[in-house]
């Protein structure tokens, strides 16, 4: 089922190119295909992947367009960048004094490491994945986000759209802990690094556009128009 699901909404909305990086020129995210990233791309991924959380990628992404319009997605500049200029460049992304200090503490980790991915990436997944998780401020959404994006490693990155999408199908429970559906993907997905980057992004544009949350604004989730209509349990929270 969990691999049916995948492919309806490959075909329906097609490849994410996932995860997005910052072009100057447009002020946008620029989607890519590659798997390999160079190491300024790796770096703006673990950035972005601090910035976003808890917002949407739009508020993350305006705040990581200023950080590169000042030059600031380089490791030893933004060292050397006051804390509190570093929450004025990235307040778009909500919580941003919290942010600053967690991207301060991931700088602090990524300074031991020589500044560069090249020795994490020779580490066991494991104990990669417990070294991101001994960040204060680094969680399992924003460690695995850096693990599957920069680093190519397969683990699969669950959010609250996973959840939401999930649990309404009848395939985890609501009550379910990350680790528990994380294990449910990895247990039950047929894919590899590229699928499970992928899969993350398409299930985030489906809680976007379809599967979303029924609020007090009059957003509803548009059954009518899934494409995983027949395979959802329509289990609704």
């Amino acid at each position: 089922m969990v691999n049916r699901i995948f492919d309806r909404m490959l075909d329906y909305y097609g490849p994410q190119g996932w995860w997005p990086v910052m072009n100057l020129n447009t002020g946008e995210s620029l989607y890519k295909r590659e798997r390999y990233r160079s190491p300024g791309e790796m770096f703006e991924i673990a950035l972005g992947a601090i910035l976003a959380q808890n917002v949407s990628w739009k508020n993350a992404e305006k705040a990581l367009c200023r950080l590169k319009a000042e030059g600031m997605v380089e490791p030893d500049r933004l060292w050397r960048l006051p804390v509190g200029k570093l929450s004025e460049f990235i307040k778009s992304s909500g919580y941003y004094n919290q942010k600053a200090a967690k991207i301060r503490n991931f700088l602090v980790w990524f300074r031991a490491m020589g500044n560069s991915f090249e020795k994490p990436d020779a580490m066991e997944l494991d104990l990669l994945r417990k070294e991101l998780l001994s960040i204060r401020g680094i969680g399992p959404e924003t460690a695995d986000s850096i693990l599957l994006y920069a680093l190519s490693r397969k683990i699969f990155v669950v959010d609250a759209y996973t959840r939401r999408v999930f649990s309404r199908a009848g395939l985890i429970g609501y009550g379910y802990s990350y680790e528990k559906i994380q294990s449910f993907f990895h247990e039950y997905f047929n894919g590899g690094i590229n699928e499970y980057n992928e899969y993350h992004a398409l299930i985030v544009a489906h809680g976007k556009e379809v599967c979303r949350k029924s609020d007090t604004r009059g957003r509803y989730p548009a059954c009518q128009s899934c494409c995983i209509e027949g395979l959802c349990g329509k289990k609704m929270s």
